[in-house]
């Protein structure tokens, strides 16, 4: 059975924002506490504070459907496949119906995080309301509340409602989710398969799990259960303060086998806060494409202490880092005075860097640490890679065996250029043969793709080429570093030095 990353909700979730500070104003580390006898205490405090989710959309049928709609049930109903599985049946058997709209619901959770002057704000998960023509939010008394989207961020799959009431709401505080310890216990309250709101408690499992489905994945995983219907909602320390907010299961079947994850409150309150003043979010830009640095980089570049940083793939050009002139090849160790211990660490740490500030980059380049100062841009909604500017026309030559690598090598001519289709604009030295089961082919290179630099030098010869590697192996390096324009992009391929 495949296990399945899985969102916690097909539909929307709804949350309040009001005069209650995002963040609480004392925050401590946590500190280890015994067994509750009851979480009873707790959770009826915090029962008001979360709401369900409740979205309508207008979907149209499929024109080869035939027959009656399927009832439309609150996602992970057990009644969803029994009605499907029947309605299934009598299509197969009725004529083909005409095509209609209809109207289709989907539940999820929130909280509310403000309430001031009638209105309120609230928290939940950007899928569970994607797509929404009409939002309502769910009170534990059952009052419902029509509810409008402020302001949604797809990268971190979180989005801000609002709701007027004249009755008082009762928000809840965010607090340290750095401070949270795998092993604390943790309370998680929403609204699964719509049975409306349920408490289940467990503890912090991991911390920073990157699942794959954003660019700055850095989830709480818990086995307090989470299932569908519980996207959006409250993960709370014990303290009752919201250290994340509940996104998506790991499962084999789409219910909880004790594997969820929560966005961290310390990545979510930045974004709300920019929902709130801007409706979208604002993030810092650097302009580099990086790749992670392995062992074999760092020891072809002589970063000692093994492999760490991000390794600078592209520039944007005209970009922050362009005029901080950062280059292909240097490796960002720290920014901003945070290290940068993962890749992945460097995205967030731009993205919430306050945009217009200058900031210390700390890079490895030529076998030392340098310091660059970089001007934080506005990520665009869209980044244009920019092209190269056209070069000399290359000599062409013979190919060129390049030992111990399984490589063979050629200038860049004109028929060569046509048949491995390369662009006018791509400079560098040719791979014309690659030896199967050859440390080249193992890394992924393939023919057609061009060797740009070596040990972060540019190439334009395959004699270049030999003399930058030979060059490499006198240093004692075991690799060597090569940046390769393919059919995957820029990137760097670090290659056995060999014996020559």
């Amino acid at each position: 059975m495949r296990l399945m990353i899985r969102p916690v909700a097909a539909a929307l979730a709804l949350a309040l924002l009001g005069t209650a500070p995002l963040v609480a104003p004392h925050l401590h580390r946590s500190e280890a506490r015994a067994v509750p006898e009851s979480f009873a205490d707790l959770a009826e405090r915090l029962l008001p504070s979360v709401v369900n989710i409740s979205t309508t959309q207008t979907v149209t049928a499929r024109r080869d459907r035939q027959g009656p709609d399927v009832p439309q049930f609150p996602p992970g109903s057990p009644f969803e496949e029994f009605f499907r599985e029947f309605f299934d049946r009598q299509q197969r058997q009725g004529p083909q119906a005409p095509q209609r709209p209809r109207r289709a619901q989907s539940l999820g959770s929130g909280f509310i995080i403000a309430y001031q002057n009638g209105e309120g704000l609230i928290v939940t998960n950007n899928h569970v309301i994607d797509g929404a023509d009409e939002i309502s939010a769910i009170l534990t008394d059952n009052t419902t509340l029509r509810a409008e989207l402020v302001g949604r961020d797809q990268r971190t799959d979180l989005a801000l409602l609002r709701v007027k009431s004249d009755k008082p709401l009762t928000p809840v505080t965010f607090g340290n989710s750095d401070t949270t310890r795998i092993g604390d216990w943790v309370l998680a309250i929403g609204n699964p398969f719509g049975l409306g709101g349920s408490v289940t408690a467990g503890i912090v499992s991991a911390r920073g799990r990157d699942i794959r489905i954003g660019p700055y994945d850095d989830f709480i995983q818990t086995d307090a259960a989470i299932n569908r219907g519980n996207s959006g909602g409250p993960l709370f320390n014990m303290a009752g303060e919201v250290v994340g907010i509940n996104t998506a299961i790991f499962s084999p079947t789409g219910g909880s086998i004790g594997i969820g994850f929560a966005i961290p409150s310390n990545l979510a309150t930045n974004v709300i806060s920019q929902l709130r003043d801007y409706g979208r979010a604002r993030r810092g830009w650097l302009g580099v494409r990086i790749q992670q640095v392995t062992d074999e980089i760092a020891e072809s570049v002589g970063l000692t202490g093994g492999a760490r940083g991000a390794l600078v793939a592209g520039v944007n050009e005209g970009g922050p880092a362009d005029k901080a002139r950062l280059q292909n090849g240097d490796i960002v160790l720290e920014f901003n005075n945070h290290e940068i211990r993962e890749m992945r660490f460097l995205p967030r740490v731009v993205a919430e860097t306050r945009i217009g500030s200058e900031v210390p980059v700390v890079i490895w380049r030529n076998g030392q640490r340098i310091t660059l100062k970089v001007t934080v841009g506005e990520l665009p909604e869209d980044v244009e890679q920019a092209a190269a500017t056209p070069g000399p026309q290359d000599r062409g030559g013979a190919p060129v065996d390049l030992a111990g690598t399984g490589l063979k090598l050629s200038a860049i001519t004109p028929e060569l250029r046509e048949r491995f289709s390369i662009g006018a604009d791509v400079k560098g030295v040719l791979v014309v043969e690659v030896e199967a089961n050859s440390p080249a082919a193992e890394r992924g290179i393939r023919p057609g793709d061009v060797i740009v630099e070596v040990q972060q030098e540019a190439v334009s010869t395959p004699a270049e080429v030999q003399q930058r590697v030979a060059r490499a192996r006198q240093a004692g390096r075991q690799n060597v570093l090569m940046l390769i324009d393919g059919q995957q992009g820029m990137r760097f391929v670090p290659l056995p030095a060999g014996r020559g």
